[in-house]
């Protein structure tokens, strides 16, 4: 009866909320768990779930991957509940499943797939069952919040050594392979991989945190990097890296947006190698299900500002998120490797959500980063501007709005093709600033 009652309640301010969510234009992902959590702190506990659970984590990708995920699920005519608009934290996996529960608690789907923050994968599945966890990457993000990278694998390593469900692991990050030996009585550890992609490099070129290993603390040799840390690697002394493959995605053709896995061809509308191991952890996950992958990645497409491309009164603009060196610098590598004539936005904030330590920003590689004119905005656009000066960049050439709008306004001043790179609380109010500039100009 009293699992009912909390229920009940969630759902009438389920109610209110979505009212006050139109009337303010503002989505409140978090509110709802929030005040339910504090409510009853085990709310978690009370769901009845009898599907699957697919958990996604990583600092960077995890939206775009649960999201993969939970299209090509249902384009295999499944139902699936998912918190899609990427509220990761206790939260607001709380507030999806009272948004898809039943007044008993019953949540009635074939799958639930989940982003979940790093930081919270133990939280959270010591009071949900979890079926597969997929993960990505580790790299350094927000170190006033989250702390060392190390300090994250180790939380998740520790829970994994009593799990015993499916492991889905980025073979080619020296970080996350190591979780496949927390639990050595776990037989349902699987590895993907990527083969070298044309732009992969000898030498590492970008900030990365992978390098010893962590077994013997040999120093780890490549023998290539795809970007910061991620690629081929292997421990000179125990051999560490070289793991059975369960999936390899190989002959990466990023200009006709191909590659091939077990001979099968897939065609997406990706063409940047982060986005490739997404979708290696996609058909990894479609493999254990028995689900086919080909059909939904060819069609699917994340139209929330990750990767997203958008026709601005005839200019051709992508936008990406970039809240970490990672991000940034993988951004600017799909930016150097498109010959095109272009010109960058970078907007930069620096509130709680994003971290208040900005100085990730020298660890960008602007010293080769290939454009006409740099333009920055963000609360932190004269930090950012003065990263670009000190990397030599053209200092006539960059532009500083503390306005996102007169940022906007300049960069289409000229009809170039255009990149927009914006950190994490940047990233919509951005979005949203080029649509209604887009709006607003097709009036005239």
């Amino acid at each position: 009866m009293y699992n009912i009652l909390i229920i009940t309640i969630a759902k009438i301010l389920n109610f209110f909320a979505k009212i006050l969510g139109k009337i303010l234009k503002k989505d409140n992902g978090n509110l709802l768990g929030k005040i339910i959590k504090k409510i009853s702190p085990n709310i978690l506990t009370k769901f009845k779930i009898n599907c699957p659970v697919i958990a996604v984590t990583a600092t960077n990708g995890k939206t775009t991957t649960n999201n993969a995920i939970k299209y090509m699920i249902e384009k295999n005519g499944k139902k699936v509940v998912s918190n899609t608009e990427g509220n990761n934290m206790e939260t607001g996996i709380i507030t999806t499943l009272l948004k898809n529960c039943t007044i008993t608690g019953k949540i009635k789907a074939d799958f639930i797939t989940l982003e979940v923050d790093e930081s919270y994968v133990p939280v959270v599945f010591k009071k949900i069952p979890l079926d597969s966890l997929v993960v990505l990457n580790f790299f350094r993000d927000q170190l006033d919040r989250n702390g060392e990278v190390e300090t994250l694998i180790l939380k998740i390593n520790e829970f994994l050594k009593t799990y015993s469900g499916n492991l889905i692991l980025n073979n080619d990050d020296p970080n996350v392979v190591r979780l496949g030996k927390a639990n050595k009585n776990n037989k349902n550890v699987y590895y993907f991989s990527v083969d070298k992609y044309k732009y992969a490099t000898k030498n590492q070129t970008e900030a990365g945190e992978g390098k010893f290993c962590p077994f013997d603390d040999t120093k780890l040799e490549y023998e290539y990097y795809q970007y910061s840390h991620i690629g081929k690697f292997k421990c000179p002394k125990c051999g560490y890296g070289d793991e059975e493959l369960f999936i390899k995605i190989e002959n990466v053709d990023l200009e006709n947006m191909s590659f091939e896995e077990n001979g099968e061809m897939f065609f997406t509308k990706a063409n940047n190698i982060y986005t490739i191991y997404n979708f290696a952890a996609v058909i990894s996950i479609a493999k254990l299900y028995n689900l086919n992958a080909i059909d939904a990645l060819k069609d699917f497409k994340l139209n929330n500002g990750r990767s997203e491309e958008i026709d601005i009164n005839g200019v051709k603009t992508i936008i990406n998120l970039a809240k970490n060196p990672t991000g940034a610098n993988v951004s600017l590598r799909m930016l150097n490797e498109d010959k095109e004539e272009k010109e960058l936005l970078f907007v930069l904030n620096d509130n709680p959500a994003d971290g208040l330590d900005v100085s990730w920003i020298y660890d960008i590689n602007f010293e080769t980063v290939n454009v006409k004119r740099i333009i920055t905005s963000g609360k932190r656009a004269y930090d950012m501007a003065i990263r670009i000066k000190t990397s030599f960049f053209d200092k006539d050439n960059i532009e500083a709005y503390l306005s996102i709008e007169e940022a906007v306004k300049s960069l289409y001043s000229s009809d170039v093709k255009k990149y927009v790179i914006a950190n994490y609380t940047a990233l919509q109010p951005t979005r949203k600033a080029l649509l209604e500039y887009k709006k607003e100009t097709k009036k005239e």
